[in-house]
């Protein structure tokens, strides 16, 4: 799937990925008051209002972007109704043509992380049929557990042709409270790094790895480093822009070859209509607004490539 991926990128010189991880409030009061005419203030209503917010920018966007990020916490607040709308908004972007990042940052061990693999990468059987429940390209994993709680994942994805992220230094102030401990004089993060690179070689693609890592764009200096002991290892990096993080800071992530890795913005694009920068194309334009925060995305993060 890795192959997939970078020829998705390569094919549209686009090295990033929209974060579909909405809110409510981001939704535009007119969709929502359709769908709650439709099925009331109900869990139901507010799916349908999320489903059809994703649709719109998945249909503004689709051709300038390689993947999409669902990430699985903002449905699940919506109970079965919103992992409905979860299902639905993968299944839409496959259609379009696009990578789908399942940002579900599961770990566990044993059956379970089978399980959770099995639910999310492959299939499950079912008396004499097989049938994929959220058939994601990739999805987030946690290796909190060590092994034990990624080779699961890892053996689904050879089995099947996914790929992981395995979370290694994360976008989030208060990562360093454990990825930065030092062991034996090195940091934990580099630890976990060598231990990707391990499961990695055993699912390769033709340059890069099926199993990638999560190293925020917050942290660029630790992101140098991780480059290097990741060569083979695609880097997807979230943090871009919301968060802080900037173009200029993410160019030591990619390789010589201009690839390797992958650069996350959530409500940068999806709630781009509620900028300043984009408050002209207004409620019913906010998916023109994504799409030209896109443009403008690609432009900013190719830009900063080309002068690395």
């Amino acid at each position: 799937m890795i192959n997939e991926l970078v020829a998705q990128i390569e094919k549209k010189d686009a090295p990033i990925v929209v974060g579909l991880d909405p809110m409510l409030s981001y939704v535009p009061e007119y969709i929502q008051k359709k769908a709650f005419s439709e099925y009331g203030e109900t869990l139901k209503g507010a799916a349908e209002a999320i489903w059809e917010y994703n649709k719109g920018i998945i249909d503004a966007t689709y051709d300038l972007i390689p993947a999409v990020k669902p990430q699985i916490a903002m449905y699940e607040q919506f109970g079965i109704e919103g992992l409905i709308a979860f299902h639905k908004t993968c299944a839409y972007a496959k259609e379009k043509g696009l990578v789908i990042i399942g940002d579900i940052k599961r770990g566990d061990i044993g059956s379970t992380s089978t399980a959770y693999a099995v639910g999310h990468l492959g299939k499950v059987q079912v008396g004499s049929k097989e049938y994929a429940g959220f058939d994601e390209d990739f999805v987030t994993v946690n290796p909190y557990l060590g092994t034990d709680g990624v080779k699961p994942f890892v053996d689904v994805c050879k089995q099947y042709n996914k790929g992981i992220f395995v979370l290694v230094k994360t976008s989030n102030p208060s990562s360093g409270e454990f990825q930065d401990q030092l062991i034996n004089g090195r940091p934990l993060y580099e630890l976990v790094a060598e231990k990707v690179v391990e499961w990695g070689e055993a699912c390769m693609g033709d340059t890069y790895s099926n199993v990638g890592c999560v190293v925020g764009a917050t942290y660029p200096e630790m992101g140098k480093i991780l480059r290097k002991l990741m060569p083979k290892t695609y880097i997807l990096v979230p943090g871009y822009g919301a968060q802080g993080g900037k173009a200029a800071d993410l160019v030591h992530y990619f390789n010589p070859d201009g690839l390797g890795a992958i650069v996350n913005s959530s409500r940068g694009i999806i709630a781009a209509y509620k900028q300043d920068k984009y408050a002209s194309f207004g409620e019913t334009g906010y998916a023109d607004a994504s799409r030209q925060a896109v443009k403008d995305m690609i432009a900013d993060i190719n830009g900063a490539r080309a002068n690395r």
